[in-house]
């Protein structure tokens, strides 16, 4: 077995989720798009990951390479049928790739907000044994807007309707980070575009509290990204 990671940065990595690889002796291949490398015939893999990044769905004449991502998206769900996992932009390219929409986020989601799991989230094995309520690091001025056809919606916050959802039989993606770790947010602002973002939407002294957060929250964060690990698992 053998996952393909799909990642936009160096820093939008699969975080605590490496460790979970590592326990289950499970192999991995990054691919750093906005580093230039190419795609690899897909025969190889099991699965598909797809990270997070600050590009935008629609930026595809900044960043040519996301108009190859997501056709590779739409063949991997749609023909391959294999396992998906999206996060933060994974979750807004797997929309895009498969005819759904997504729209600036107005006001953004940066720092720890509530997400709330619905029925169909509450009873999908990708959320087995998680709270209907969990506080979540949030860090996207996009939201899906308009899901593809033959999806669900799983759960939702205050501000954003799609905070997950799934996709036919094998795809999941969820708006917020499950991945983090304790250096993931000094990570996030080492890179300028991340740190611009930031900084336009929050005031003065905002990252310490957000650091401060989630120091706290560690514990059931890395919880819930080992529940979700293993759920992923179960569909392999």
């Amino acid at each position: 077995m053998r996952i393909i990671v799909l990642q936009h940065l160096e820093s939008d990595h699969p975080g605590s989720l490496r460790d979970c690889l590592s326990e289950h002796d499970l192999k991995w291949d990054a691919v750093l798009l906005g580093k230039g490398q190419k795609i690899p015939e897909l025969d190889a893999y099991s699965a598909m990951w797809v990270m997070g990044g600050p590009m935008n769905v629609w930026e595809v004449e900044k960043y040519p390479w996301l108009a190859q991502e997501k056709e590779v998206i739409r063949f991997w769900v749609e023909e391959l049928k294999r396992p998906f996992l999206g996060i933060c932009l994974g979750h807004q390219l797997l929309a895009d790739a498969l005819g759904g929409e997504c729209a600036p986020q107005d006001p953004p989601e940066i720092g720890f907000f509530e997400i709330e799991l619905n029925k169909n989230g509450i009873n999908d094995r990708i959320f087995n044994g998680l709270d209907e309520r969990q506080l979540c690091l949030q860090w996207h001025t996009v939201k899906v807007t308009k899901i593809p056809e033959n999806t669900i919606v799983l759960a939702s916050s205050a501000l954003c309707d799609v905070q997950a959802m799934k996709v036919g039989e094998c795809a999941w993606s969820m708006q917020y980070h499950v991945e983090v770790e304790p250096d993931t947010i000094d990570t996030w602002i080492s890179d300028p575009d991340y740190k611009a973002s930031l900084e336009k939407s929050l005031a003065e002294g905002a990252l310490g509290a957000i650091r401060k957060q989630s120091n706290l929250l560690m514990p059931n964060l890395t919880r819930n990204c080992r529940k979700i690990f293993l759920n992923f698992l179960s569909v392999l």
